[in-house]
């Protein structure tokens, strides 16, 4: 292909610590640390591929898209900020990143899951406004094993069969949802949603966001939650409807909850989630490993050099 421009509309969203070297994806590649929607149009023109993290592409702005650009290229397993049926109508392929994060993911799940078990951040407050008494006296908050426990995960993808892998090393029993009906294996038992979460000591999301996934976990999805129970959110934030979840969480409906990800990212600065005691919060932080990000470079380029060559991979549209 004579035309290899490439355009990475908004790199400081990966490239933050400015250790990424985005040359390796062309030789003709152009880099914006970030982009507005009233921008993208005039930075993108004469460019074969365009590259976003995260960045809507709405259909109103695709239809917009010169014909020069054949392929956007999503920095990430989802894609649900790009609008695929608009780019596939202008014949702009989309592609994305699999599994390049799956297993720091899953282990950002699992570590939410660790701190939560052994009420650990309230143990770090305590320490924060010099109360000792968990070191002086007998220990004052819930410590709990994980081993014997059930997880609900819910996906089948990368990371939700990496998550698997791991809580079934920690000796948890595993219970999983999703759309395509699979036979139960050794400790593994496809189950409905409903069952998954009324018998679930932990549920851990891993579905991509999309009409029939947000506010999967709402107020009706949580009543059915042991009050024991705490949800673990790596994957989108809109798959969990975010004031039904606070009131839960407020009035202790749910033990407690671990959130990478939010609605809005980043929260508002009154949003509750900061300051309750029942839950981990932080700044989708999953997938911004130094390594994980190199290695998400690394994949865009395969991507690139293989619709270059006439052999596409990661194709979603």
């Amino acid at each position: 292909m004579s035309n290899q421009k490439v355009v990475v509309l908004n790199a400081a969203k990966m490239n933050y610590d400015g250790l990424l070297d985005f040359s390796i994806l062309s030789p003709e590649t152009i880099v914006y640390e970030d982009s507005s929607a009233e921008e993208i149009i005039d930075r993108i023109q004469g460019a074969c591929v365009v590259v976003t993290k995260e960045l809507p592409v709405p259909a109103e702005m695709i239809e917009k898209f010169p014909d020069s650009v054949r392929l956007i290229c999503e920095a990430g397993t989802g894609y649900n900020n790009i609008a695929i049926d608009a780019a596939v109508k202008k014949g702009i392929s989309v592609c994305n990143v699999p599994a390049y994060s799956s297993h720091r993911v899953a282990h950002t799940a699992i570590m939410m899951m660790l701190n939560l078990s052994s009420t650990m951040q309230t143990q770090i407050k305590m320490l924060g406004r010099g109360d000792r008494s968990n070191f002086t006296e007998h220990l004052k908050v819930p410590h709990v094993e994980l081993n014997g426990k059930t997880l609900g995960v819910v996906g089948y993808g990368n990371i939700g069969r990496q998550v698997i892998r791991v809580a079934q090393a920690l000796d948890m029993k595993v219970l999983c949802y999703t759309r395509t009906a699979r036979p139960d294996e050794d400790n593994l038992s496809f189950v409905t949603l409903d069952t998954l979460l009324k018998n679930s000591d932990f549920i851990s999301l891993h579905c991509p966001l999309n009409d029939k996934t947000r506010h999967l976990i709402n107020e009706d999805t949580l009543a059915l939650m042991k009050p024991s129970a705490f949800l673990i959110n790596t994957s989108r934030g809109a798959l969990i409807d975010e004031p039904a979840l606070i009131r839960a969480l407020s009035d202790k409906k749910i033990a407690g909850a671990g959130l990478d990800v939010q609605e809005t990212e980043p929260p508002a600065a009154d949003n509750p989630l900061y300051t309750l005691d029942n839950v981990i919060i932080t700044p989708h932080m999953g997938w911004k490993g130094l390594e994980t990000r190199q290695r998400l470079v690394g994949v865009i380029a395969d991507d690139i050099r293989g619709f270059f060559d006439g052999k596409p991979i990661n194709v979603v549209s």
